[in-house]
């Protein structure tokens, strides 16, 4: 990745960017919040994800809210410290922050569907382009009521963006972030497509 972009990030380097991210991205904030509030393995509810949605399902809203101020912010901080060395260091960081949260090694390289920490990355690399990706999350949002309709079209528009503000290596490293996004929201996609996909709020 590097190399096809004309960095000049060696490989020690470069891994370790990688490496520091994903440690980062693979505290589970939603496991640890709803663990300490007594609410037992979040995994073991609704959907088993263990991303602020499924908190959601529990009805306590501030956990939810806990969960998706750190799963963001997990991967905001990794960019920042990474950025120390570099703007690709700290692409390479976030890159890694959301595959740590993604697959998760201390879950058995399970984890959350992405989007909380696609949202960190991508305030700690572009806040203005962060700002485009929640205006059209709140809008999907509050029209349809399906959070997973809001993730899949905000961050489908997310690598546009970068591609028409010619930043490519950007533009390339959120194509990856949204096929994974994307990957891991088939159940959802399937649900939409039949109608019966749980809406915000929805418990269960």
């Amino acid at each position: 990745m590097p190399q096809a972009f004309g960095w000049d990030l060696g490989f020690p380097i470069a891994s370790g960017m990688l490496i520091l991210g994903y440690l980062f991205g693979s505290i589970p904030f939603g496991l640890i919040l709803t663990y300490f509030a007594g609410l037992g393995d979040i995994r073991a509810i609704g959907s088993g994800n263990i991303g602020a949605t499924n908190v959601l399902r529990t009805g306590n809203k501030w956990l939810a809210a806990g969960t998706l101020i750190g799963d963001a912010l997990k991967g905001t901080v990794a960019v920042l410290i990474a950025g120390h060395w570099g703007p690709e260091a700290a692409i390479l960081a976030g890159v890694g922050a959301f595959l740590g949260h993604v697959f998760c090694a201390w879950l058995g390289f399970r984890g959350g569907k992405g989007v909380a920490t696609f949202l960190g990355v991508l305030i700690g690399l572009s806040w203005h382009v962060a700002l485009a990706f929640a205006v059209v999350w709140l809008a999907v949002a509050v029209v349809s009521r399906y959070s997973s309709l809001a993730a899949l079209l905000a961050s489908l528009l997310t690598p546009v963006v970068f591609l028409a503000l010619g930043d490519y290596p950007k533009a390339a490293a959120f194509a990856l972030l949204t096929i994974i996004i994307w990957i891991k929201h088939r159940p959802n996609i399937a649900r939409l497509l039949a109608g019966t996909e749980g809406r915000i709020g929805q418990k269960g």
